[in-house]
């Protein structure tokens, strides 16, 4: 059993920046990819980044591309998403998500393994 715990959402001005972060337990991780995904009231949840066990491979949404970055600390076993110039549009439950592989995970939610609870993130104009 793998347990993933968001935190660092909140309730945020447009234009401000958040840093998430995901915690994850119950086993030890040397072998796989993250991701983050998303999903705004009333809409389906998409893609927003990912990123393989080195870290040397990432991808990222085109809504967040440039404003978004994804990181990880394996030591610590956790994953961030450092969010700037925060959008209204960026409103939405944030989900932690991981993928029992070295390379990278991909887009698709049925790659990842785990899922975290998400936290929220709103976005006041």
């Amino acid at each position: 059993q793998v347990q993933l715990v968001e935190s660092g959402g909140g309730l945020v001005q447009a234009g401000v920046s958040l840093r998430l972060s995901c915690a994850a337990s119950g086993r030890t991780f040397s072998n796989y990819g993250m991701g983050w995904f998303r999903q705004a009231p009333g809409k389906e949840r998409e893609f927003v980044a990912t990123i393989s066990w080195s870290g040397r491979s990432i991808d990222y949404a085109d809504s967040v591309k440039g404003r978004f970055t994804i990181s990880r600390d394996n030591a610590k076993n956790t994953v961030y998403l450092q969010m700037n110039s925060l959008k209204p549009e960026d409103t939405a439950v944030y989900y932690c998500a991981a993928a029992l592989t070295k390379v990278l995970p991909g887009r698709r939610e049925p790659l990842y393994d785990y899922w975290g609870q998400g936290t929220q993130v709103t976005v006041s104009s």
